[in-house]
């Protein structure tokens, strides 16, 4: 695997700032906000400069009931030979269910969420993972997620998930020291316990991130400066292996450069200082008695394992669908929570993916928030509540404006018409008269009338 060394995501608002850190060996850019066939000016200056940049995808699904879109395949192929890229990454999540597997309206999360720990769910992923690794020029590694709830009647821990499908797919994992810690507090699981049971010879390279507790939960905000548990768990793996990569993620919220600069510094000392630590044999063991700690070998890197042809049995893919449109269908369109699940934290978790709608149609489409104000937010939350997204964020703004101007708003005269002139130059048509309106009603009236529920 190539050495990374240390990075950071790169996004447009830090673009600058990036070009200007001192130190910064590699850049991880979203796939999915990159043309396959032109780069940003400041991502060709960076890769003149020799600087690696690893496409990152957030859309493909792969931990879904359905095979890989072939579409999304092929553009995040084109992305990796335009960046000249030697891996591409991607999520163990799935990120939309239902459809013609489930006999149901197909569901966008907008964001990535939890795939169960079972036995079916691991042969699906290993499949769409082959279907993948086929398509794609270079290899593929996978981040392990946060998340805020359980699946009921999980079969296996992380560690173990995480330990076959390197096993049967040859696939290379990115580990998220961040999510770990998120699943510590929102799950009860031990960091400790994870790292000990991974492949970390299989290791491509490492995400480092921010968040924020709040209410006894963590939120994975990639807002807010890196805590000290997730430096320590880092410091954790660093003495397990020595990672190809380690890369700070922000996303929002940025801060001045020399922050930036500053989380940097503190992630190469922690993993210089990591390095030189003995392993303590076992997840988290001590020694007792004063002894000196025993340094436990890392294993040496190994050949890909040959993977397995065996593919999931006819009922796999339809099990997994169904039980993943359920939930998606509690977190999006209100539909009762399925059996097992913790109501609560059901209902943290579709506030969080509404929040996560509001904040990425804000910059899909900026002048909204321009023209709304104050009310943006609020009424881009009202409407979520309703609306579940079913064709992507450039869509999911004109529903959201369509809406608004159907109910008479904004009440101010201006607004609405800068919102009317918005919407008709997006949406290529006359803004809804009369009869749309009664129309748009009619269509919302019968899709609430099927849920058969109350939002968790």
């Amino acid at each position: 695997m190539k050495e990374l060394g240390i990075g950071i995501g790169w996004r447009p608002e830090i673009a600058d700032a990036v070009e200007a850190l001192d130190g910064v060996e590699w850049v991880e850019v979203v796939a999915e906000n990159l043309c396959a066939d032109h780069l940003p000016g400041s991502l060709e200056r960076l890769r003149a400069r020799g600087v690696t940049v690893v496409p990152h995808g957030v859309s493909l699904g792969l931990g879904g009931a359905d095979r890989p879109d072939a579409g999304r395949l092929d553009a995040l192929a084109r992305k990796a030979e335009l960046l000249g890229a030697p891996l591409v990454t991607e999520h163990i999540a799935f990120v939309r269910a239902g459809g013609p597997l489930t006999a149901s309206s197909l569901l966008e999360a907008g964001h990535l969420l939890p795939v169960p720990r079972t036995r079916d769910a691991l042969d699906v992923l290993c499949e769409n993972v082959r279907i993948a690794q086929d398509a794609l020029p270079v290899p593929l590694a996978l981040e392990n997620i946060a998340a805020l709830v359980s699946w009921p009647g999980e079969e296996l821990t992380e560690g173990q998930f995480l330990a076959e499908l390197v096993e049967r797919t040859g696939v290379r994992l990115l580990i998220d020291v961040a999510n770990l810690h998120t699943n510590r507090v929102n799950r009860g699981e031990d960091p400790a316990e994870a790292l000990a049971g991974l492949p970390v010879e299989a290791l491509a390279y490492v995400h480092v991130a921010g968040g924020l507790e709040r209410d006894g939960v963590w939120h994975d905000t990639h807002a807010h400066p890196v805590s000290r548990p997730v430096l320590d768990i880092l410091a954790d793996l660093a003495s397990r292996v020595s990672p190809p990569g380690v890369l700070l993620e922000r996303d929002d919220l940025f801060p001045a450069p020399e922050e930036l600069a500053a989380e940097l510094d503190a992630i190469r000392t922690t993993v210089a200082t990591a390095a030189r630590r003995p392993l303590l044999i076992g997840a988290g063991a001590r020694v007792s008695g004063g002894a000196m700690p025993v340094r436990v070998p890392v294993p040496a890197p190994r050949a890909a394992a040959p993977r397995r042809s065996a593919a999931p049995d006819a009922g796999a893919r339809q099990r997994v669908g169904l039980a993943q449109a359920s939930l998606l269908s509690a977190l999006v369109a209100g539909t009762p929570a399925p059996e097992g699940f913790d109501v609560r934290r059901l209902g943290v978790q579709s506030r969080a993916l509404a929040a996560k709608r509001a904040d990425v149609v804000a910059k899909v489409a900026p002048e909204l928030p321009e023209i709304l104000g104050e009310e943006y937010r609020p009424a881009f939350l009202s409407y979520a509540r309703n609306r579940p997204m079913t064709d992507g964020y450039r869509h999911d703004a004109l529903d959201f404006v369509e809406g608004l101007l159907v109910a008479g708003r904004p009440e101010d005269p201006a607004a609405r018409r800068a919102l009317t002139a918005w919407w008709r130059d997006r949406a290529g048509i006359r803004p809804p008269g009369p009869a749309a309106r009664l129309a748009h009603r009619v269509r919302t009236a019968l899709g609430n009338s099927g849920k058969g529920g109350k939002r968790p």
